[in-house]
């Protein structure tokens, strides 16, 4: 784990004015080192240092989501990724992402535009738009 990461995601777990736990830290430095999403059982197999307990991992992915260093991808096959957030320096939810068909890994597009504006039905708010293109990645096409 690079000190700097890790230094990073301190100030970032501070910032909220919320206890600095070493699970969080651990967490979000982690993902704060990946450029692509990660599901939950991904992150506890290869999470370095000492094995952390699966609740405690959603426990920490929940209260990193709640305060936006993460945000969830919901994939195709129903399983949770996540990825770095806004406040972590990511993106927020306002982009597209793909989810290979071959080999299930889930990239966020932030260059494809999204429609600002759905005409929602009269009753009906909308809170969150998830995106998802499904189809073959470079690395299964042979590309």
């Amino acid at each position: 784990m690079e000190s700097t990461t890790e230094q990073r995601a301190e100030t970032l777990i501070r910032a909220t004015g919320a206890r600095l736990t070493r699970p969080r830290t651990r967490v979000l430095s982690f993902l704060l080192g990946h450029s692509q999403p990660l599901t939950h059982h991904e992150i506890l197999a290869q999470l370095p240092g000492e094995a952390l307990d699966a609740v405690t991992l959603y426990r920490v992915l929940d209260w990193l989501a709640e305060h936006g260093m993460v945000h969830r991808i919901a994939g195709a096959d129903q399983v949770w990724r996540f990825g770095t957030g806004p406040a972590a320096g990511g993106q927020d939810h306002d982009h597209a992402h793909f989810q290979c068909t071959s080999c299930d890994s889930v990239t966020c597009f932030n260059d494809t535009p999204l429609p600002r504006r759905l005409k929602m039905p009269e009753g009906f708010t909308s809170q969150e738009v998830d995106f998802l293109i499904k189809g073959t990645c470079p690395n299964c096409s042979g590309k």
